[in-house]
């Protein structure tokens, strides 16, 4: 009996795990068709935006090597402002720690690369990919502006812009293979899951704040 009832609670659980797993790749799916109209491979091809989203990651790797995602979306960043397609760059990201801030290595890789500083905005308290959405329009009081990360995060981003009623697009910066690649896209479904959560149930970024206007004193 005691063999029996496992057995039937295994079967349970495996029938949820699938049906969990099932409703993932749908959402996954779902993101993807909803935000692809709205994303650019060509530079030339981008409507000129007046401000550029740049979604933070760390810029480098667990071993201590520059971080290939990192790196190609201070590329596309700096190839949209300097063929005058963005006006400004909103550096977003996460400074919830010490010696970790996503917001200032972006600033100094970008300025590096020509970008001027006086075009360059910080935001220091966007923890995932939707507070740098919903923090964009509530704290910086964005309608409109070009996300600048690789294409499966433009996705999810434009899909999270869109939902609260932003007119955002998405320039996708170049995209990293290899296992690092498959590892990131692998989590990328249970990102995407939790997006579509997100924008149905109503999520709030963590912090708030007063408004900055981006090229205003």
């Amino acid at each position: 009996m005691q063999r029996r009832n496992l057995t039937r609670i295994a079967l349970v659980a495996a029938a949820l795990m699938g049906i969990v797993a099932g409703w993932s790749c749908y959402q996954v799916i779902a993101v993807s068709r909803d935000a692809s109209p709205f994303l650019y491979d060509d530079l030339a091809k981008v409507p000129k935006q007046r401000v550029g989203l740049f979604l933070g990651c760390s810029e480098r790797l667990g071993n201590g090597t520059p971080n290939p995602y990192f790196q190609a979306r201070v590329r596309a960043a700096t190839d949209l402002f300097l063929d005058g397609k963005i006006e400004y760059i909103l550096a977003s990201g996460d400074n919830s720690r010490p010696n970790y801030n996503e917001p200032a290595w972006a600033k100094a890789a970008l300025i590096a690369e020509g970008v001027p500083e006086d075009r360059i905005v910080l935001d220091y308290a966007s923890f995932r990919t939707f507070d740098s959405i919903a923090r964009a329009r509530a704290i910086f009081g964005l309608s409109e502006f070009v996300v600048i990360s690789q294409k499966f995060h433009n996705e999810r981003a434009v899909y999270l812009a869109r939902a609260q009623g932003i007119s955002a697009i998405g320039f996708n910066a170049v995209d990293v293979t290899g296992y690092y690649g498959v590892r990131v896209h692998m989590r990328e479904v249970l990102a995407k899951a939790r997006a579509v959560m997100d924008s149905k149930l109503g999520a709030h970024p963590k912090y708030l704040g007063p408004r900055i206007m981006i090229g205003k004193s």
